[in-house]
């Protein structure tokens, strides 16, 4: 018979042994993401918890791991890439380690990291670990392929452009994007250089340094800015600058009627500050001072224009109020294809009041003005329409002059995972314009049956029409592949240049390939379209071939 210190020393294993693995099964649960589900993030911030360890897993373009993507080509693509750094990563974060877990910013975080398609294909967070109290947050992105040497060409209102590049979007995975161009297209050639950061110095501070050689004159610009970035930014400041030499060409259709030379300065410098997010609202306020220089000149070798605008100096102190609602929806099938979209439906509009002075330097004293409003809705299922309005011009003694208005309507309607009814409609208007501001219509600016400018006035209404399918083939891992049906009309009328031989309405009919390139930075998709005109004189074609690079469907 066992003594009682036995017994005892028996059933103290036997306890030890049953409740060992528990706790381990536990601590396993809590700390590495074991059987125990760790809390969503939604549940985590109703728990108080406070953010611990951030880790930043950065990924290569493609996933080894993947049978589809592990193969000779893609395993050379990772060997050649170099990885965004941990700190570009870390520096886009609106968290930190040892704040209050906050869903609102790490949503605002992804939708800002996702934006930012130039340098990734793919970002999640998510929590990985929560003890005491505390969770630590993995950052998980995925590259694209930032090096884009190649040759460009696109065909829209019967004209070919055509581009010879070489840029890095992501120099050595420091963020850095350094690049050269050469283009040709109908109005000019070209060579541009640029170079631009859009998280300098540690933070949200973006610069950029772009110049142009062209066959009509050269271009300088610079901008040094950090903006009102996130939702709860309390200050921004910045300033720009810019040259160019060029010229401008009066159309009556698609035919060059007078040209003249414009040199240009333009330079702005301001300063903003906000509450932030207060109730769901971000209110705005920026004052700043604005440069503007504009001398034209007519050209012997130039066909004469009938009019030439007069040189035109503005200095002007301005403020500006913005308003932002905070209201996103995460979508998929709108604008791009299999990719995550955020659509803003919540209200955001802007106006900006300045005053140009003789006392400070300008030719007159004018009133400028510029404003714009917006504003999505959601609808039954999952139906969002999107409307948008824009107005800018000056104010004087002699009333408005150069003023331009437009509004915008965009509806979508969803028709299962893969299919949506697409429909645009806007109108734009200028008032008192220069010879050179014209508002043009064909081809190449949405009526895609008829030849480039084939109307231009100063009065434009266009609608678009569209059946779209979004493809769930990916070839080669590489490219997403959709098509679209679509149905043009519309009309460019007004002002002294108009179409004299066909000035009504128009219409056009066609068929669509869409290829949407979401391993590259370049991104955006390929438009490979048919158009067939319906009101065509017989002057031109019977129908239209466009090939372009969009950002969006």
């Amino acid at each position: 018979m066992k003594r009682p210190c036995q017994l005892r020393l028996i059933r103290g294993l036997a306890a030890l042994a049953f409740f060992l693995p528990l706790s381990i099964a536990t601590a396993t649960a809590q700390d590495s993401g074991g059987s125990r589900p760790i809390p969503s993030f939604r549940e985590l911030e109703a728990a108080g918890a406070i953010i611990g360890e951030i880790r930043i897993n950065n990924q290569n373009i493609f996933d080894l791991d993947d049978p589809r993507e592990n193969n000779a080509l893609f395993r050379l693509a990772n060997l050649l890439h170099i990885r965004t750094r941990p700190y570009v990563v870390r520096q886009s974060l609106l968290f930190n380690s040892g704040e209050p877990l906050s869903v609102r910013l790490i949503e605002e975080t992804e939708r800002l990291m996702r934006s930012n398609a130039y340098i990734y294909y793919d970002v999640r967070i998510q929590p990985v670990a929560y003890h005491d109290g505390i969770v630590d947050i993995e950052v998980t992105t995925r590259d694209t392929w930032t090096l884009n040497p190649g040759f460009n060409f696109s065909r829209q209102g019967g004209f070919n452009s055509t581009g010879l590049k070489l840029k890095e979007q992501n120099l050595l995975g420091t963020g850095i994007a350094i690049g050269v161009s050469h283009t040709t297209d109908v109005d000019r050639t070209g060579q541009e250089y640029f170079i631009s950061q859009n998280n300098a110095f540690g933070g949200w501070t973006s610069i950029e340094y772009r110049h142009g050689t062209f066959s009509d004159g050269n271009s300088d610009s610079f901008r040094l800015d950090r903006p009102f970035y996130a939702l709860d930014t309390r200050w921004a400041a910045g300033g720009a600058a810019a040259t160019s030499q060029r010229i401008d060409s009066i159309y009556s259709g698609s035919d060059i009627v007078g040209q003249y030379r414009h040199a240009s300065k333009l330079g702005e410098i301001y300063g903003g500050w906000s509450r932030g997010l207060v109730n769901g609202w971000a209110h705005r306020h920026s004052i700043g001072l604005q440069y503007q220089d504009d001398v034209y000149s007519t050209d012997p070798s130039l066909p004469t224009p009938s009019q030439v605008p007069d040189d035109l100096t503005l200095v002007a102190p301005f403020y500006r109020y913005e308003l932002v609602k905070d209201h996103f929806e995460k979508l998929k099938n709108r604008n791009l294809i299999e990719r995550v979209e955020y659509f803003a439906l919540g209200l955001h509009s802007w106006l900006q009041l300045g005053r140009a002075m003789t006392a400070l330097g300008s030719t007159r004293d004018l009133w400028l003005y510029s404003a714009a409003v917006s504003e999505g809705f959601a609808l039954t299922g999952n139906d969002n329409l999107l409307l948008s309005a824009s107005a800018n011009g000056r104010y004087g003694s002699e009333g408005g002059e150069r003023q331009f208005y437009g509004a915008t309507g965009k509806y979508y309607r969803q028709q299962g995972k893969r299919g949506l009814f697409f429909t645009s409609i806007s109108a734009d208007t200028i008032v008192n314009g220069e010879p050179a501001d014209q508002l043009p219509l064909g081809g190449d600016s949405g009526l895609r049956g008829y030849p480039q400018r084939y109307q231009t006035g100063t009065n434009r209404v266009l609608l678009s029409l569209e059946q779209r399918g979004y493809g769930d083939w990916h070839p080669f891992q590489l490219f997403r592949v959709g098509a679209a049906v679509f149905y043009d009309y519309g009309r460019a009328w007004g002002g002294d240049y108009q179409n004299t031989v066909n000035r009504g309405w128009l219409s056009d009919v066609g068929i669509g390939l869409r290829i949407l390139s979401d391993r590259s930075a370049r991104g955006g998709v390929l438009h490979v379209d048919l158009a067939f005109p319906l009101d065509a004189d017989p002057s031109i074609k019977s129908y239209q071939f466009l090939v372009k690079w969009k950002t969006s469907f």
